[in-house]
This record gives structure tokens, C-alpha cells and sequence, in this order.
């Protein structure tokens, strides 16, 4: 390099310095600006097979692991369950549990603990069993139609699952997404993923679910756009016709996603606990104490109405393909609640607040 141009880098360098020392006292000077956050809309798969139906929500990424697991969107549980298979090598993965040594192992970005637990679904007259660990991972949610990633999310990473009978049952037979606001039984520190979405400080923590598409339920599953809201506004919690329940709190799974409310049918009112569940796919379940065991289904055509403690009110009428019912005795079941199934939400809208512990009900 000749002195000249070596003169010529020297001033053009002194120039560069005296240009970021200005910028950089300029920045001193400014504050910083918060970036917005705005809600994120996700379509969900609306599936029919006869009378059950189910909404699904594509996993399509766990750790650094590229996968497309359909997972049941389910309002009556929190925390996500997957099954290890193809996600952990097989040689990790026995009948007697996920094989490594130490408190936790990381394996393709999901970081694996020996925390061990199990998971029923059902009540005491039929219950499945999934048997895994806990696990952390970054998650994508969605898929190439619109995606989220959730940064470090708690779930089950189940090894085996036992139905009823003791069959164990195939690979991601039960994969679940549950959102509901309490916490799983296996930890506390498992809850929905939807609580790892960053709402900053414009939004309040939760998730706002449309009314489905009665028509587009189909065996193939059809994507739906607009269907779930992460993230809540103000004018979700005060202006957009929700009529908002308070949660109770329990020591043992956190907040509870049961109302309180009144159960009228076939001519009699009686009390209970609802519970509103995406994760049910067929059939209302109205839990009486003062039922015998032969009342079993309710005929078609028959009017069940709802009242809330807070007002909300809903009616409906069965069929013998949508709305089925039956009534139970909880002495029977084991399990006091009245379970509302995926019919109740093609009628209705659904908001669960996780940042004020409630939940939104809205007639369509």
C-alpha cells in the first residue's frame, strides 16, 4: 500500500471513529423503544370419525428435531404429551422407562430428567395410562400455514401408554396439547405451553378459542383458519361479550378449569361442577348423585340447559348424531364433574385467563 493511501485509511478511520462516537452520545440520549407484541392466530384441524370429533394442533418441531405430530387440542387438561418414539433414539426407549444416566440427559435440544410420573385420562369405569419423564424443549407449534415457537416448554415425554384392558397402545396414540389453566398431576411445573407465549407487557397471558365449523369436520381433518388466539387484549377481558368465572385454587393442580353451575334435564335441576372440554369427543357426561344406574343415555330430542354461577346460560337439544348425553352417578364413575364434550364449543366461544385466573364463556 502506497503512503498515500496509508494516509487516506488513517483519515478515513479517524472519521469512521468520530462518526460512532457521535452516533453512540446520540443513543445515550434516547429511549429505548418496547416493541409491541400482538396476539398470534392459529387454524386448527377440525376431524370427524361418526359421532366423535376432534380439533387438532400440528407439533411440527421439538428441540432441533423436525417432526409432524397431530396433537388433541384439549381444554380439559395442562401440559402437552408426547410420546418419546422417533423423538429420542430407540435405544434410549424400553418398557421400563427412558434409559440415561444422571439427573437429566439433552438429546436433539430436549433436555430429559429423571422426574418420572404417571398420567391418567378417564375416570375409575375406564382410564388410560401414560407412563414417562419430564422434559423441556423449544416447540413449534403449527404449521407451514401459520406457526409459533415456544421457547423452553415443560411437558410429559411418555414412553408407553396402557388402555384399559392393558394393551399398550401404538406410538403417538395419545398425543395431547392441554391447555387447560391448572398444572399436570406428575409436577407443577408442568402447565399449558400457551403460558411460555411472551405477552410482554401489552397482553395478558391465555388463549381465546372461536366457535368451529360444524360443516368441516371431516375424516381427512380440515384446516380452519382463525380458530385459536394466543395472547388476550384488553378488550378481549372487557368488552367483547364474555362472561367471565373466576377460578378456585387447589394445592393439588392449581386452578381449576370447573364452574360452578346448575344442570336442568329431563324435568329436574340439579347442582354441579362443569368442566368444558375440547378433549371430549362425543358425549356430555351429567354427573347425579341421585341418578340410578339405568338412566344411562338420554333420548334423542331431550333439552339439557346450563346456568353458571355467573350468568352464562346455554341450551341444547340431542340427536342421535351430535349433542349425546348421559348421565352418570358419580358413586359410579369416581368423578363428580359434568363433562361438556367438543359439541358445546361449535355453539359457543371459549376464553381461558391465565394471567387472572378465569375463564371467558360467550354464546355465539
Amino acid at each position: 500500500m502506497t503512503t498515500k493511501h496509508l494516509r487516506f485509511t488513517s483519515k478515513l478511520i479517524g472519521c469512521l471513529l468520530i462518526t460512532v462516537a457521535f452516533f453512540s452520545c446520540k443513543k445515550d440520549k434516547t429511549t429505548p423503544q418496547t416493541p409491541t407484541i400482538t396476539p398470534v392466530t392459529l387454524g386448527l384441524y377440525e376431524y370427524a370419525s361418526g359421532v366423535n370429533k376432534r380439533i387438532f394442533l400440528p407439533v411440527t418441531q421439538v428441540g432441533t428435531k423436525a417432526v409432524t405430530y397431530y396433537t388433541v387440542f384439549d381444554t380439559g387438561s395442562s401440559g402437552m404429551t408426547l410420546d418419546a418414539t422417533d423423538i429420542l433414539p430407540a435405544s434410549m426407549i424400553t418398557s421400563a422407562g427412558i434409559q440415561f444416566t444422571g439427573d437429566s440427559v439433552v438429546v436433539n435440544g430436549i433436555t430429559v430428567t429423571s422426574t418420572k410420573g404417571t398420567i391418567s385420562f378417564g375416570d375409575q369405569l375406564s382410564s388410560t395410562k401414560e407412563y414417562g419423564n419430564l422434559a423441556y424443549a423449544n416447540i413449534t407449534i403449527g404449521d407451514a400455514q401459520g406457526n409459533l415457537t415456544l421457547k423452553r416448554v415443560p411437558f410429559f415425554l411418555y414412553y408407553k401408554i396402557i388402555d384399559e384392558t392393558g394393551a399398550q397402545l401404538q406410538a403417538h396414540a395419545s398425543d395431547v396439547f392441554g391447555v387447560g389453566p391448572g398444572t399436570s398431576y406428575v409436577t407443577s411445573l408442568i402447565q399449558s405451553p400457551l403460558r411460555n407465549f411472551n405477552t410482554g407487557t401489552s397482553l395478558t397471558s391465555g388463549f381465546k378459542l372461536a366457535t368451529l365449523n360444524k360443516s368441516l369436520f371431516s375424516t381427512s381433518g380440515t384446516y380452519v383458519t382463525n380458530l385459536l388466539t394466543i395472547g388476550l387484549n384488553n378488550s378481549d377481558l372487557s368488552s367483547a361479550g364474555f362472561i367471565m368465572h373466576p377460578l378456585a385454587y387447589s394445592s393439588s393442580g392449581g386452578y381449576s378449569p370447573n364452574i360452578p353451575a346448575t344442570i336442568a334435564y329431563s324435568g329436574k335441576t340439579i347442582s354441579g361442577q362443569i368442566l368444558f372440554d375440547t378433549g371430549t369427543p362425543s358425549t356430555t357426561v351429567i354427573e347425579d348423585r341421585l341418578a340410578t344406574n339405568a338412566v344411562g343415555n338420554l333420548p334423542a330430542n331431550s333439552t339439557v340447559t346450563i346456568t353458571t354461577n355467573k350468568g352464562f346460560v346455554y341450551t341444547y337439544t340431542t340427536s342421535s348424531t351430535g349433542n349425546l348425553t348421559e348421565v352418570q352417578n358419580p358413586n359410579n364413575t369416581g368423578d363428580y364433574r359434568t363433562i361438556f364434550s367438543l359439541d358445546f364449543f361449535i355453539s359457543n366461544e371459549y376464553l381461558t385467563d391465565y394471567g387472572n385466573h378465569q375463564i371467558g364463556l360467550k354464546n355465539n
